[in-house]
């Protein structure tokens, strides 16, 4: 026999499916739950009791809730009994108040109206997304502002916390993701789709990557830069940065940045903490092609997929230091971390052999490990780095 437990869970369990028929704008249609047809337990005493405990919850008992329609079945155990097989809600009020859900819905109700009178075109997104009309109850009015001032403002080109929006200064922050959802239908024309972060999707300006590199030229430290050499500016200065260099080097850690600030002085060169894979941030560094461009990472599978990526955007890089030579002089038995990405493409065939091997044994040789005299030697030399040489 079925329980209050069980006739519960199943009412909440079309509760969505009620929502939705109030955004089409339907009449309340009767709530049915099946019940069981067989018995089969074999005690009277404990059926009589399962009854007794259905009906208390019942609306012939409470006042609300569901209603009970009994069949007269011929059980196995206990004879011919009156089974409750069909259990029902009569009315929207019965319905609400045994899930303890006027309060919300009559919230929803309101939201529901205030959001489709603004925008009528999001009755298709409130339909599929109920819950979250009740989840931000409280928010409505604030993010519909929010969506006007888009409207009206497609491309404002101003900081966030800046817009002129009669909301806290952290709202759109804290519910970007419902707003993105949102304007996504509202301003799909001038929304960036092929960005996910909110805003570089709606051209709003937004808090930029900085790049953080050492001049090892102390001529144009004088320079450019009134002898600073260990300097972090924007990403969007960087990439204009007009500087006569003729080699870069990008190293993956920020310890062995912290050895590179040590690297003997070096003619027309600068040296920039590439942070693993937020080398990704230096993609669209046109000027890079224009210089000798040397990387360092760790000596592992990640170092080599990093490398691999990099090259992607700039082929002209070397690496440097990432050699089958360095790993076995100063390899210590250390264990890296499993990667599971595809064979990168972008390796010559020497680096990817050392890529394979490492990634087999899961070795890591990191660069932290590699003594400074060791790989000053090869910048003192003033050689052209290459996978020849490496």
């Amino acid at each position: 026999m079925i329980s209050p437990v069980e006739i519960k869970a199943k009412a909440e369990k079309k509760y969505i499916a009620f929502l939705q028929s109030i955004v089409l704008g339907e009449e309340f249609s009767r709530i049915v739950i099946r019940g069981d047809k067989n018995y089969l337990k074999s005690s009277l005493t404990e059926f009589e009791k399962e009854i007794l405990l259905l009906l208390s919850q019942s609306k012939e008992k409470k006042g609300f809730g569901y209603t009970l329609e009994f069949q007269r079945i011929k059980t196995k155990h206990i004879g011919t009994q009156d089974l409750p097989t069909i259990i029902y809600f009569n009315s929207k009020t019965d319905y609400l108040k045994y899930l303890g859900k006027e309060k919300e819905v009559a919230g929803f109700e309101n939201n529901l109206q205030i959001i489709l009178t603004a925008f009528p075109q999001l009755k298709t997104w409130v339909y599929a997304n109920t819950l979250k009309i009740i989840l931000k109850q409280k928010q409505w009015i604030d993010i519909l502002k929010v969506c006007h001032y888009f409207i009206d403002n497609p491309k404002p080109y101003r900081y966030v916390r800046e817009l002129p929006i009669k909301v806290h200064t952290k709202f759109i922050e804290q519910n970007n993701q419902i707003i993105i959802e949102l304007l996504n239908i509202l301003i799909a024309e001038h929304a960036n789709t092929l960005e996910k972060q909110f805003e570089k999707r709606f051209n709003l300006k937004c808090s930029e990557s900085l790049v953080r590199f050492k001049v090892l030229d102390p001529e144009i430290s004088k320079a450019y830069f009134s002898r600073l050499d260990d300097l972090s500016i924007p990403l969007s200065q960087f990439e204009k940065l007009g500087l006569p260099l003729r080699k870069v080097l990008i190293v993956e850690n920020k310890t062995t940045l912290y050895t590179t600030l040590t690297l003997p002085l070096m003619k027309d060169a600068i040296a920039i903490f590439g942070s693993g894979y937020n080398v990704y941030n230096l993609r669209n560094v046109k000027w890079f092609s224009d210089v000798e461009l040397l990387y360092w990472g760790d000596i592992d599978a990640q170092g080599f997929e990093i490398l691999s990526q990099f090259r992607e955007f700039h082929p002209n890089t070397n690496s440097i230091l990432m050699d089958k030579n360095t790993f076995e002089k100063y390899f210590e038995g250390d264990l890296g971390t499993i990667t599971n990405m595809p064979v990168p493409y972008n390796l010559s065939d020497s680096e990817l052999s050392l890529y394979e091997l490492l990634k087999i044994n899961n070795w890591r040789l990191e660069q932290e490990k590699i003594p400074f005299e060791y790989a000053s030697y090869f910048f003192t030399q003033g050689v052209k780095f290459n996978d020849k040489n490496t």
